[in-house]
């Protein structure tokens, strides 16, 4: 098992900043080959936004983040962020941690809103 805690979410103004955090904790996490964050706007289905592979540290990003978020890892306390800057009214979604290894893991999500 593997439990995800996020945080760090909120109201920003365009142009703006935040950050997420995910915390990982549980027998297994040992075992991670990805972590990452997808997002989910009101009416539209879940997307991928950004991954970070375990093993060498590679990321991945969606086109539309690409320069503006960074995923980003603390080894020592099995914590995967996400840096938002110029952020736009349309990055407004809930955000949701995910781990994936034997099984995948979501957190629980965290609300950012992104105002014009």
């Amino acid at each position: 098992q593997v439990q995800l805690v996020e945080s760090g979410g909120g109201l920003v103004q365009a142009g703006g900043s935040l950050r997420l955090s995910c915390a990982a904790s549980g027998s297994t996490f040992l075992r991670t080959t990805n972590m990452g964050w997808y997002r989910q706007a009101p009416g539209k289905e879940r997307e991928f936004v950004a991954s970070l592979i375990w093993s060498g540290g590679s990321t991945i990003y969606q086109d539309s983040v690409k320069g503006r978020f960074t995923i980003s890892r603390d080894n020592d306390k099995n914590t995967v962020y996400l840096q938002m800057n110029s952020l736009k009214p349309e990055d407004t979604a809930i955000y949701y941690c995910y781990r994936a290894g034997p099984g995948i893991y979501w957190g629980q999500g965290t609300q950012v809103t992104v105002s014009s």
